[in-house]
C-alpha cells in the first residue's frame, strides 16, 4: 500500500467513526423526501408574487441614482426606466397572499404554502448563482444538496437511485451537471439524470445479444475484481463503483416501470397536462410524484427558459412569460393536488424558486430600450415558496421595500434555505460534514451563518 492510499484509507476510517454519530437524525424528519422545482433563468417575482403598486406608479420614470450608484448589473447600462408589472394581483386564501393573475391555479393553494418574499443572494450571473443555491458554493467542485441528503439518509428503495434529476425546457441549466454532482462525496450519491422519453437513463439497457443472465455473470466477475482492488488499495471510490454497478443492474427493471407514465389514468393526464412520450415540465412533475411515491429521497426538476430580458418576443414578459407560466401553473398545482390526495404532501417537502430575482427597472441592453419589455438579473430580493414536509401552511414570510429592490424584513439567504431543508429531512445542517482537503466540508459552508427558518416550521 502506497502512502497516499494509507493516508486516504486512514482518514476516511476515522471520518466514518465521527460520521456514524454526526449523521444520525437530530429529529424525526417530517420530510421523507424532497421535490425541488428550480425555474432556471430566474422567474420575475414582480410578475408572480411580489405585488408592488408603488412601482406601477413609477412606471416609465427614470430610476433614482441611489439605486444605481455602486451597483453592477448583467446588462443594464446608464439610467434605465422603472417598470411596473402589466399583470393584476389579488389576495387569496385566509392568509391573504398576493398572487398574480398569471397563476390562478396555484392561487388556490395560498393556504397550503409558505411564500418567502425576502430571499437574497450574493450572485447575479446564472451559473454561479445556481451553484451557490444547490451546492453552497459559487464555484465548481462542491457536492449538491441532493447528494448531501442521500449521503446523510440513504434511499428508501434499494432498486432506485436516492437522487433523481429531471430537466425540461430544451436545455440544461447554466450550472451544468455540477448542480447534481457529488464532488468529494462518494459518487454513488450523485444525481441520476433521467429522461421522460426514450430510455429513461442513457446506456442503461443491455447491448444487443447480452442476456440478463450474462450481465449478472459479468457483474459478479467485476465485483470479485473490484473487491480485490478495494482490499489492495483501500480506495473508497472502488466500493462506490461496486454499489453503482449493482444499482444500475437493479435499475434496468425498476426505472422503466416507474418512469412509464402511460399507465396513469386519463384524469391524471388531464390534471397535469401531460403527454406520454415527450419531454415537458408537466411530465416531469408527474414523474416526481411517482418517484417519491416509490421511495426516491430527492427529486430535482430544472425547467429552463425563465430568463426574461425582453430582448425579443421570445423572452418578453408580456409575450413569452404567460405561455410559459400557464404550463407551469397547471403542472405545479396538479402536483400539489396529487400529493394531497395521496396523503404524500405532509411527508414530501416541495420547494419552488430560481437562482435570483429580476430588477424593478426595465432592461435597456446597451443603454437603449427596445420594442419589448424585460428585467435584468437582481440578486438583492426575490421570492421562493415551500409546501408540505413540516412547513407551516398559509404563511407570508419576509418583505421587500415599496418597489421590490431590497429586503426590509426577515432576509433569507441560500444558506438559510439549505439549512432549513436539511433540518426538515431530519439532518443537522451544522453537523453534516465530510472531511476533504483538510476541512470538514458542509453544504452550508464553513461558517455558521446558515440558520434554520424556525418561524415557517410546524
Amino acid at each position: 500500500m502506497i502512502r497516499r492510499h494509507l493516508l486516504t484509507g486512514g482518514s476516511l476510517g476515522l471520518a466514518n467513526l465521527f460520521l456514524s454519530s454526526a449523521q444520525k437524525r437530530v429529529n424525526p424528519g417530517k420530510a421523507k423526501s424532497v421535490i425541488y422545482l428550480h425555474m432556471a433563468g430566474a422567474p420575475s417575482q414582480l410578475e408572480l408574487f411580489d405585488y408592488k403598486p408603488e412601482l406601477i406608479k413609477y412606471n416609465g420614470k427614470p430610476c433614482p441614482d441611489e439605486l444605481l450608484k455602486g451597483k453592477r448589473f448583467a446588462f443594464i447600462k446608464g439610467v434605465p426606466n422603472m417598470l411596473g408589472t402589466p399583470y393584476k394581483f389579488a389576495r387569496h386564501g385566509q392568509a391573504g397572499s398576493y398572487v398574480s393573475e398569471l397563476m390562478p391555479r396555484f392561487a388556490k393553494f395560498a393556504d397550503d404554502v409558505t411564500i418567502i418574499r425576502s430571499v437574497s443572494t450574493e450572485q447575479f450571473n446564472h451559473a454561479p448563482a445556481q451553484l451557490f443555491m444547490h451546492t453552497g458554493n459559487s464555484r465548481f467542485g462542491f457536492a449538491s444538496m441532493g447528494a448531501w441528503i442521500t449521503y446523510g439518509l440513504g434511499s428508501e428503495n434499494r432498486d432506485l437511485p436516492g437522487f433523481v434529476v429531471l430537466t425540461s425546457g430544451g436545455n440544461n441549466p447554466d450550472g451544468g451537471k455540477s448542480l447534481w454532482g457529488s464532488a468529494f462525496l462518494p459518487s454513488v450519491h450523485q444525481g441520476v439524470h433521467c429522461r421522460s422519453h426514450g430510455d429513461p437513463v442513457l446506456f442503461l439497457s443491455d447491448p444487443e445479444g447480452i442476456s440478463r443472465a450474462t450481465r449478472r455473470k459479468t457483474l459478479d466477475a467485476l465485483r470479485d475484481l473490484n473487491a480485490m482492488e478495494s482490499q489492495r488499495s483501500g480506495d473508497p471510490e472502488t466500493e462506490a463503483r461496486m454499489s453503482q454497478y449493482e444499482l444500475a443492474y437493479r435499475m434496468q427493471l425498476s426505472v422503466p416501470k416507474v418512469m412509464d407514465i402511460s399507465k396513469e389514468s386519463e384524469a391524471t393526464h388531464k390534471l397535469y397536462g401531460t403527454q406520454p412520450g415527450r419531454t415537458s415540465f408537466a411530465n416531469n412533475c408527474l414523474l416526481a410524484r411517482r418517484l417519491v411515491e416509490s421511495g426516491v429521497r430527492f427529486v430535482q426538476l430544472y425547467d429552463w427558459g425563465w430568463d426574461h430580458h425582453g430582448t425579443s418576443k421570445r423572452d418578453d414578459i408580456e409575450h413569452a412569460l404567460k405561455p410559459h407560466i400557464d404550463e407551469a401553473d397547471q403542472a405545479i398545482s396538479a402536483l400539489l393536488t396529487d400529493l394531497k390526495q395521496r396523503n404524500l404532501l405532509d411527508q414530501t417537502l416541495v420547494v419552488w424558486g430560481g437562482e435570483f430575482g429580476r430588477t424593478p427597472m426595465r432592461e435597456n441592453r446597451g443603454g437603449k430600450e427596445g420594442a419589448f419589455f424585460g428585467r435584468d438579473h437582481h440578486p438583492f430580493a426575490f421570492t421562493m415558496w415551500m409546501a408540505g414536509g413540516g412547513v407551516k401552511k398559509g404563511v407570508n414570510y419576509g418583505e421587500t421595500d415599496d418597489i421590490g429592490y431590497y429586503v426590509v424584513k426577515d432576509k433569507v439567504t441560500p444558506r438559510d434555505l439549505q439549512a432549513t431543508i436539511l433540518h426538515l429531512t431530519g439532518l443537522d445542517p451544522h453537523a453534516l460534514h465530510y472531511p476533504y482537503q483538510g476541512l470538514n466540508q458542509r453544504l452550508i459552508g464553513p461558517t455558521d451563518e446558515g440558520r434554520v427558518l424556525r418561524d415557517i416550521l410546524t
